[in-house]
């Protein structure tokens, strides 16, 4: 490998060479595993997410929301409760059974139990299943109303902590079930509601998926992407170096020497002058330099006698080019610009036309055109005279500047202004299209103004399609939304529009 020039006290273009190819194949290689790990954690995420939300909503379909109300009635009671704590400090789970069975609920709760060890033997990536009452969105709680038969039986109007993912949650309307690593490992949750046959939400079942050995799974697979990575960048920027020196920095090294032993003079042979002459027959950019650094030096030497008288007419050449294009560039100028309003003239919009359609033909591109003909014009022209028309066009055009700050805005008629959107003014097409029209509505009726300062205009959009094949395609149905919205003005104010 090369170091740094020391002498220059930069990169050289070698080093900087092997620097961007490092860099873009390694931003290649992240970007790829990057890519294939996260595609790949978001369908196992989705795979589990799916699972905890099914098997939550099949178990829930499956029980008996009427006798889940009685029972959350029983366990929520004080004399519960304090029979709940006294089980489990003496781990006395007959206590709860005698309790149940006295108010008939031990078979129901007994059925759901067996159902819940069933269901569980039949799924194996279910790890918890369970039954809660939901505490609300504020709780910082939920009680367990039935769970796992290994589990105790005071386990049932224990009160749990949230998850720190769940708090602030109405468990009865998440949207989709949550992944997070708390105090029982990795899991995904999904909860699903228990309804009465009065259509009351009476507890929630809960299902808990195991990930732990898929998150142990994916650092191992993050372990050999970063490996696999290295070693691909490693091998491709070793025959990129071998390449790199081949046909490009060795040829450079050897015309940077040869440049510098050049030294043109007067009466002398190329030979003499030090005319670089390397065995460099490269049909590439290198080939190119080579041979048109010789021509130039080549080139040097055979006018050097005329330098002189040559540099008197280039001298007075430049000049005149300079004059020229000065007068050029004021011209270009005003054609570009109309002169009432400021804005971009027809010539300019034809110009932005022409490069709205060479995008088109090379590449997808993203634009939007928004004509606006003002309203009324005429009859302002013939009642007030042609300077309060003149300001009246200029006031609806500082009312589309105003809102499209961020696009071009052409008069390209009389009456007729086009905006060209891209970029910001075209994500927010259709709210600024709306607040122009607002905005004009809103002008005139304005109706203690003058009437030249009660500025109105119909507003017409259309977007680039994929089938569209030029700009024109776009301004006709551009012009098509415009009448319509005329037609909108002259239906809720007259005809008499113009």
């Amino acid at each position: 490998m090369v170091g740094i020039d020391n002498k220059k006290g930069f990169f050289s273009v070698k080093v900087k060479i092997f620097m961007f190819v490092f860099l873009i194949i390694l931003a290649i290689a992240v970007s790829t595993s990057a890519v294939t790990f996260y595609s790949s954690v978001d369908r196992i995420n989705e795979y589990y997410k799916r699972c905890a939300y099914d098997n939550a909503r099949n178990f829930a379909s499956m029980l008996d929301g009427d006798y889940l109300a009685k029972l959350r009635e029983a366990v929520e009671s004080e004399e519960y409760l304090s029979l709940r704590d006294k089980a489990e400090k003496d781990g006395n789970e007959e206590l709860i059974r005698r309790y149940l069975g006295e108010r008939l609920l031990w078979g129901g709760y007994k059925k759901v139990q067996d159902d819940i060890a069933l269901y569980m033997s039949n799924m194996t990536d279910i790890k918890y299943l369970y039954v809660i009452a939901h505490g609300g969105t504020d709780a910082v709680n939920d009680m367990y109303l039935i769970d796992a038969p290994d589990e105790p039986l005071y386990q049932t109007g224990f009160y749990e902590e949230r998850e720190k993912e769940l708090l602030g949650k109405d468990l009865t309307a998440l949207k989709e079930p949550i992944i997070n690593n708390g105090v029982w490992g990795n899991m995904c949750t999904a909860f699903c509601p228990v309804y009465s046959s009065y259509g009351e939400c009476v507890c929630v079942v809960g299902c808990d998926c195991d990930m732990d050995e898929i998150v142990s799974e994916r650092k191992s697979l993050i372990n050999k992407l970063a490996i696999g990575t290295a070693l691909v960048t490693i091998l491709i920027q070793a025959a990129a170096v071998l390449l790199i020196n081949k046909f490009i920095a060795n040829p450079l090294k050897a015309m940077t020497t040869e440049m510098e032993k050049f030294k043109p003079s007067e009466n002398l042979t190329y030979k003499e002058a030090g005319v670089m002459d390397l065995d460099i027959h490269n049909r590439d950019e290198i080939g190119d330099l080579y041979r048109g650094i010789r021509t130039m030096q080549t080139n040097i030497i055979d006018h050097l006698n005329h330098l002189s008288a040559l540099q008197q007419d280039k001298l007075r050449a430049e000049q005149d080019i300079r004059d020229k294009e000065l007068q050029i560039g004021r011209l270009s100028k005003e054609t570009q610009r109309d002169i009432l309003t400021g804005v971009g003239s027809k010539a300019a919009y034809i110009s932005k036309v022409n490069e709205l359609n060479m995008a088109m033909s090379e590449r997808d591109t993203e634009f939007a055109l928004v004509m606006v003909d003002m309203n009324k014009l005429k009859e302002i022209n013939d009642s007030f005279g042609h300077r309060a028309g003149d300001q009246y066009i200029r006031g609806c055009c500082r009312m589309v500047c105003e809102v499209f700050k961020h696009s071009p805005v052409y008069r390209i008629g009389g009456d007729e202004f086009i905006v060209v959107l891209q970029g910001h003014d075209y994500k927010e097409r259709q709210a600024l299209v709306s607040e122009l029209r607002d905005n004009f509505d809103s002008r005139y009726n304005q109706k203690e103004l003058k009437p030249w300062f009660r500025y109105s205009a119909a507003v017409g959009m259309a977007e680039n399609a994929s089938y569209d094949t030029s700009a024109e395609l776009v301004f006709k149905r551009a012009d098509r939304s415009m009448y319509e919205d005329k037609e909108r003005f002259r239906s809720k104010y007259g005809r008499k529009s113009r």
